[in-house]
């Protein structure tokens, strides 16, 4: 299973603490591909801490997998595992669906 990340809608403060562009919130999607390339999703927004800035990153200098790191530490380890086991059952349910609906004389 590939699981993908993607981080790129952010929400910022223009001004704080006289940085420009602080991200304080992250508009994220996980999509996860098996190897049938079957896949699965969710989506949601992070929060993220801004009390401390003494390790910022200029806007323009900021990568997604910068950003990828910021959520799944924001996240957990435990946050992130069940995001994962919520698109492996997704996929689960693609290849053996437990329900079919289907329609009457056609």
């Amino acid at each position: 299973m590939t699981y993908t990340w993607n981080n790129k809608t952010v929400d910022t403060y223009p001004s704080l603490e006289e940085k420009s562009d602080v991200i304080f919130n992250v508009h994220w999607r996980l999509t996860g591909t098996d190897d049938s390339d079957n896949t699965g999703s969710v989506y949601g927004t992070q929060s993220l801490e801004t009390s401390d800035l003494s390790d910022f990153t200029s806007f323009a200098d900021i990568t997604e997998e910068q950003v990828n790191g910021w959520v799944e530490a924001a996240m957990g380890e435990e946050g992130v595992a069940g995001l994962k086991t919520n698109i492996d059952s997704q996929i689960e349910e693609k290849i053996n669906p437990k329900v079919v609906t289907k329609t009457i004389g056609e």
